[in-house]
């Protein structure tokens, strides 16, 4: 077996999605490609081709929000898996608020899901951040609250994966989204995950700082 760098398994991965797309008819639009791509590249599940939604232009919304910007995550997993390098490239932060000591009193008090609370917490700190939610619909749901009551978040990734609740969470974030105008990635249906919350990050961060090709990322 041929023993190749992580950059060329990549790009040979991309190439192959991309014969597999072919076979199937599919021309995936300019604009959301590498996000789509990134997707079928992390989950080597090709329906995403179907369930990804883009609405309001995000990924040129990414271009304008990411460079000195802030990425907030539902989950500590979706925080490790995003690009220190697209990060770095883009003087930009990634966080997940889950885990403060605010947030874990908020929870109790109100006796929501520190999900929600994080999301709150976020909402009074990042207003113009970049909310990305790959396990918890009741962030999703939290995110529509606050939009309701004037947070307009840069861009909403709403990716949650599960049984419960998500995908009503989904379809409902879409609708508050389209209210007020705010760009939205959304995999409509169950499926989802922090794995794939943290793909879409990594391809609008690639994206935005000129590092789509695995060998640019050195």
């Amino acid at each position: 077996m041929e023993k190749l760098s992580p950059a060329q398994i990549e790009s040979r991965s991309m190439e192959l999605i991309r014969q597999e797309l072919a076979q199937m008819g599919i021309v995936l639009p300019p604009e959301t490609e590498a996000v789509t791509l990134r997707v079928l590249h992390t989950t080597a599940d090709f329906e995403y081709t179907k369930t990804l939604v883009f609405e309001g232009d995000p990924v040129a919304r990414a271009r304008e929000a990411l460079p000195g910007g802030v990425l907030l995550t539902d989950t500590r997993m979706a925080l490790a898996g995003i690009s220190r390098i697209g990060l770095q490239k883009l003087d930009a932060k990634a966080l997940c608020l889950i885990g403060e000591k605010e947030v874990e009193e908020r929870a109790r008090s109100t006796g929501g899901t520190r999900s929600e609370a994080a999301v709150e917490l976020a909402a009074s700190r990042y207003p113009r951040g970049i909310y990305v939610v790959g396990n918890a619909p009741t962030a999703l749901l939290s995110l529509c609250t606050q939009m309701e009551q004037g947070l307009r978040p840069s861009l909403v990734i709403a990716v949650p994966v599960g049984f419960v609740h998500v995908v009503e969470a989904k379809e409902q974030i879409l609708q508050v989204c389209r209210k007020f105008g705010i760009p939205i990635i959304c995999a409509r249906g169950r499926k989802g995950g922090s794995n794939v919350a943290a793909g879409i990050c990594n391809a609008l961060l690639y994206d935005a700082a000129g590092l789509l090709e695995p060998g640019t990322r050195m």
